[in-house]
């Protein structure tokens, strides 16, 4: 069973600027560049039967391009703890437009709705027990200002994920056109 998520892809430039930001934490286990994105909705483990259609429905959404701006560097918690550090991305009305599509295309062919609200972000980190907190705040405190330059986004994609002992291994699947 194929475990998918769908996604904007960044090009190799933002995630070149977004690994120069990362390092020097014990605990931290740094997500590698090449799994930097921004995911519009996880979807998990499905069916072969059932990825088919979730690659028709995603193929039937009609968006227009917009222009996607990353900027600032926050944090997750999970019971108390700092659980990941992320780089945030502007809630613009493009990107909200086409998570929704997402998320409704899903819901049209019976999975779940996404019980989580929708906090556009990339992730860089994840951190373990052993992380200490102040050196997570400094890294927020240290990286904060961090503004990418606008990108415009002109697809998004259809992810498999594969776990491994180290890292997932995403492998993008289908790209799907947004024309304006």
């Amino acid at each position: 069973m194929p475990r998918l998520f769908v996604a904007l892809s960044l090009p190799t430039e933002v995630k070149t600027q977004l690994a120069a930001l990362v390092g020097g934490i014990q605990g931290v286990r740094w997500v590698p560049p090449e799994n930097y994105h921004l995911t519009l909705r996880f979807i998990g483990e499905v069916p072969g039967w059932q990825a088919q259609e979730v690659d028709d429905a995603l193929s039937a959404i009609r968006a227009r391009p917009f222009e996607l701006r990353l900027r600032g560097v926050g944090t997750f918690e999970k019971a108390g703890r700092i659980s990941a550090l992320w780089v945030g991305a502007e809630r613009t009305e493009g990107l909200a437009h086409l998570q929704n599509k997402v998320e409704t295309a899903l819901q049209r062919i019976g999975l779940e709705p996404e019980r989580r609200r929708f906090a556009p972000h990339v992730s860089l980190a994840r951190s373990t027990e052993r992380a200490a907190p102040e050196k997570l705040i400094a890294f927020v405190q240290a990286t904060n200002l961090f503004r990418a330059p606008p990108l415009m986004v002109e697809h998004f994609t259809l992810f498999s994920s594969l776990l491994g002992k180290e890292q997932a291994v995403y492998t993008p699947e289908v790209d799907y056109a947004l024309v304006a």
